[in-house]
């Protein structure tokens, strides 16, 4: 057993119980090839609750400060997270980011750059229309819907893939695609709220 399946097991066994979590949607993930899932935040325990219902391991932009406290940095390394520096263009996470996608895994960004302070979703960075035109993944938007309270259910859908086909005729801007994902996450949460 690898060490992501057995922090996954853990986590399900902890945070499936305790915030009832509950996934929509899974027969939309692909089961193979490049993914780039983008999902609003509204939690520190977003990934968390992403990691234990999507069907794959997911790759994903974590805050460098993160990776300063020692014992975090070995475990999060070892679930396949990797440090981006926030505020600016970080050309080193973006390489890392089009590595993980070209390699055919899943590459999980929170658009927002940010936790939402008001639970309300916030406007998306152009990092995930410039990972989204400049390889051919699948982009599939997904919704956290919470509040994270004891035994209150939080519930992660899962969208369909949004085809690029058409913004890449148009010849779309990174920040263009960024909105289209974004509006297709909130129509997640309009929907299941």
């Amino acid at each position: 057993m690898t060490f992501y399946s057995f922090a996954k097991n853990v986590a399900s066994a902890v945070f499936k119980p305790l915030y009832r979590v509950e996934a929509i949607g899974i027969e939309h993930f692909p089961m193979e090839g490049a993914v780039l899932l983008c999902t609003n935040h509204i939690s520190n325990f977003d990934p968390v609750v992403v990691g234990i219902t999507a069907p794959r391991p997911i790759h994903f932009m974590a805050k460098e400060e993160l990776f300063s406290v020692p014992v975090l940095k070995g475990i999060i390394k070892n679930l396949h997270a990797f440090p981006v520096k926030r505020g600016f263009s970080d050309r080193e996470a973006l390489r890392k980011g089009l590595s993980v996608l070209k390699e055919g895994h899943v590459l999980g960004l929170f658009p927002e750059g940010h936790r939402s302070k008001t639970g309300e979703l916030g406007k998306g960075l152009a990092g995930a229309g410039f990972f989204a035109l400049r390889t051919d993944c699948s982009v599939v938007p997904s919704a956290i819907i919470g509040p994270y309270k004891s035994f209150q259910k939080v519930k992660v859908v899962y969208g369909k893939p949004i085809s690029m086909e058409e913004m890449r005729r148009a010849k779309a801007s990174p920040e263009e695609v960024t909105e289209l994902i974004m509006s297709e996450i909130h129509k997640l949460i309009i929907e299941h709220r």
